[in-house]
C-alpha cells in the first residue's frame, strides 16, 4: 500500500482536546470514539469516488478526480486508492498552477468522518474560526514539497482563488498508522482556498486579514 510520504510538518492541531476513548455519564462503561474506523472509511471512499465518476461521466465540470502527483503517468496506479477527489465550490481567476517547488498560501479546514462525539466530523485544524468569512479568516503559508501527497497534489492544480472540497484517502494522508489526532485509515477532508502562491526563491507577499487580527508572513 503507499503511503504519502510527507507529513503535514506545520499542520498544528491547536483547535480541541481530543480522547480515542470517552467515559459515558451514565455508567463506568467506555464507548468508542471511533468504531468500525476502517471499515466505515473504507466504505465512505469507495461511495465518493464512485459519486465523483457517475458526476464527470454525466458531464459534471464540478467534481474532478486527480491522480497522486508523485506517480508517473506511465506508471500503473490503483485506481481508487491513488487518486484524490475534488468537489470545486468555487473557481478563481488566477493563471497558472504552484510546482512542487513552490510556496502556497492557503486557507483550509481539515475534517474527518463523522464519530461518536463530532457529529460533522472532528475539526483538526482551521484558519476559518467561528464567525470569520473568507475575507476575515487567517491563511496559513506552506511549502508544497512539505505537504502529505494528497494535499500536494490539491494545490498544484489550483488557482488563485479557487476554492475546492478535496477528499483524500488514508494511503495519501497519514496511511495505516495515523498522526497525532488523526486516526490511522482516515479519509480526510478539505475544504482549501487558494490565496497566492511563489515560485522557488521569490517571497510570498505580506498579508493581512481585513479583520486585523490574522496576519501571516
Amino acid at each position: 500500500m503507499h503511503l504519502g510520504r510527507r507529513s503535514l510538518k506545520w499542520l498544528p492541531f491547536l483547535l480541541f482536546p481530543f480522547f480515542l476513548l470517552s467515559s459515558c455519564s451514565e455508567s463506568d462503561d467506555t464507548v468508542e470514539e471511533y468504531p468500525n474506523w476502517q471499515a466505515t472509511n473504507t466504505a465512505y471512499w469507495t461511495n465518493i469516488m464512485t459519486q465523483a465518476q457517475n458526476a464527470i461521466a454525466q458531464g459534471d465540470t464540478s467534481w474532478r478526480i486527480y491522480k497522486n502527483y508523485s506517480l508517473e503517468d506511465s506508471l500503473s496506479s490503483t485506481p481508487s486508492t491513488d487518486n484524490i477527489v475534488v468537489n470545486v465550490l468555487e473557481s478563481g481567476t488566477g493563471s497558472g498552477c504552484p510546482l512542487y517547488t513552490d510556496s502556497v498560501r492557503v486557507r483550509y479546514e481539515g475534517r474527518l468522518l463523522p464519530s461518536t462525539s463530532y457529529s460533522d466530523g472532528y475539526v483538526f485544524n482551521t484558519t476559518w474560526p467561528t464567525g470569520t468569512t473568507d475575507a476575515t479568516a487567517g491563511a496559513t503559508d506552506f511549502l508544497v514539497s512539505g505537504l502529505t501527497d494528497g494535499f500536494a497534489t490539491a494545490v498544484q492544480h489550483m488557482h488563485i482563488g479557487d476554492k475546492w472540497l478535496v477528499y483524500v484517502p488514508w494511503t495519501l494522508a497519514y496511511g495505516e498508522s495515523g498522526s497525532g489526532t488523526i486516526p490511522g485509515y482516515s479519509v480526510l477532508r478539505f475544504t482549501i482556498q487558494l490565496v497566492a502562491y511563489s515560485h522557488a526563491g521569490s517571497s510570498l507577499p505580506s498579508f493581512k486579514a481585513k479583520s486585523a487580527v490574522w496576519v501571516t508572513r
